[in-house]
């Protein structure tokens, strides 16, 4: 197996066949901080940020790379993203509050959600976000309520649902004509949104947004919605006058969660869609807006491995080894959520003999709780390091207090040093919200 692939990118084997993320050997680091535990590396979080403004700026002078909070946010996070000059788009309050208390400017903050709380928008205006993303014409009565003393209009993005369907998990597709984010194409609907924005005495539009989806692997689908979307920017410069000057084209580039995965390249990406930009502009003679993308998963998904403690391990003859390990779905929900495949490695034993086939499961009261159904190891014992790699998007971004378990610890590793980015729950943590009801 190629496992550079789905590993950091500074990943090696030391002499203690033991696995090294960011110079720290990952077994001590599992002994000193405990199991399950994340282990960020910072270094791969950087070399995709690079890797997105060089692709970006080698094509296009006018571009700004948004980070997807979704995917993993806590305040180092918000942090090295403001170091490294990115912008954040935030989906909650929760999101807001956390960029809030790590100082993240707020005029490079975007607010999205397809049913933002009353409490929530007052939250994002009190901060000042940069632009908040609009979903429904609910909404727009809604903001316009709410900023209609404020002084100043409030710079929004309209949601447009260009009707692409992109090859990828029904549960993770945005872009089709039947969703629940944005204003569809079908029957003037995005037209209609467009015009009465325009008409608003309270709310800036600056440009629209396009997203089809998460983890696509195919670049034809953004070709598409590329293609869709300039002949609606042409439409509304022709009907209202409008001149595009921001278009959002969203993030959703795969990553590799197997060895065998092929996704296309954070270059590819951005070709495909400056250039697709570009060549629509001229076919409808425009001017070409800012760029505007929100990757997330492609800069911290490969950056970061999950490590377990295997604890039972239980053959069934002729039918299945089950190794069960000491975390599952309360710290990786994807598997569970809809399918998703991850490859596995002994972190103690990184090239150790024959292997055999084996199925990862949780340790959680459920028999779906598999982290993964065919991993290929050599043969586990209690008390190994059993590593996921891939883990660094929507794995802690999705953990939760299932059956009372506490959430993991977080760590950041960086020339041989760890730093706790987010501490491990305890089982006071869990009770102290809790109230007697006698």
């Amino acid at each position: 197996m190629d496992l550079a692939r789905v590993l950091p990118y500074t990943a090696t084997v030391n002499n203690k066949n033991h696995l090294v993320v960011g110079g720290c050997d990952v077994v001590e680091l599992a002994q000193e901080f405990g199991t399950p535990l994340f282990v960020y590396d910072e270094e791969t979080i950087r070399e995709n940020i690079r890797r997105y403004k060089e692709a970006f700026a080698s094509r296009t002078q006018n571009f700004e790379i948004v980070y997807a909070g979704k995917a993993f946010l806590c305040q180092a996070i918000c942090q090295l993203m403001m170091k490294e000059g990115l912008s954040i788009d935030v989906s909650s309050g929760g999101e807001i509050y956390t960029a809030m208390k790590a100082n993240f400017p707020s005029e490079r903050i975007y607010f999205h959600g397809n049913n933002k709380t009353e409490e929530e928008i007052d939250l994002a205006l009190s901060y000042s976000v940069g632009g908040v993303i609009v979903d429904s014409f609910d909404e727009i009565e809604l903001l316009e309520e709410k900023v209609k003393n404020r002084g100043k209009k409030l710079p929004v993005f309209l949601r447009i649902t260009p009707g692409v369907i992109p090859s990828t998990h029904s549960f993770i597709q945005t872009g089709q004509v039947d969703s629940k984010f944005g204003f569809g194409l079908a029957g003037g609907l995005a037209l209609k949104a467009t015009q009465k924005v325009l008409e608003s005495s309270f709310l800036e539009l600056r440009g629209f947004h396009v997203h089809i989806g998460s983890q696509i692997f195919l670049l034809r689908s953004y070709a598409r919605a590329v293609e869709v979307i300039m002949g609606f920017i042409s439409e509304v410069k022709k009907e209202c006058n409008f001149v595009t000057r921001e278009l959002n084209l969203g993030g959703g580039l795969g990553i590799s969660y197997r060895t065998t995965d092929e996704p296309a390249t954070i270059e590819e990406f951005a070709e495909v869609l400056v250039e697709g930009v570009k060549r629509e502009g001229e076919k409808h003679g425009l001017e070409i807006p800012k760029i505007m993308v929100e990757p997330g998963r492609s800069i911290v998904g490969q950056a970061a491995v999950t490590i377990y403690r295997v604890g039972t391990v239980k053959e069934i003859p002729g039918i299945r080894i089950y190794v069960s390990v000491d975390g599952g779905m309360s710290d990786n929900l994807r598997p569970m959520l809809y399918g998703a495949v991850y490859e596995a490695i002994l972190a103690n034993r990184v090239e150790n003999g024959k292997k055999v086939k084996v199925t990862v499961a949780g340790k959680h009261c459920e028999s779906g709780d598999i982290l993964i159904k065919e991993a290929y190891l050599p043969m586990p014992r209690r008390g190994d390091y059993l590593c996921t790699p891939s883990t660094g998007a929507y794995g802690y971004a999705m953990a939760n207090n299932y059956n009372r378990q506490p959430r993991p610890a977080v760590v950041m590793v960086r020339d041989g040093k760890a730093r706790v980015i987010i501490e491990r729950e305890s089982f006071e943590d869990l009770v102290r919200l809790d109230r007697p009801y006698f």
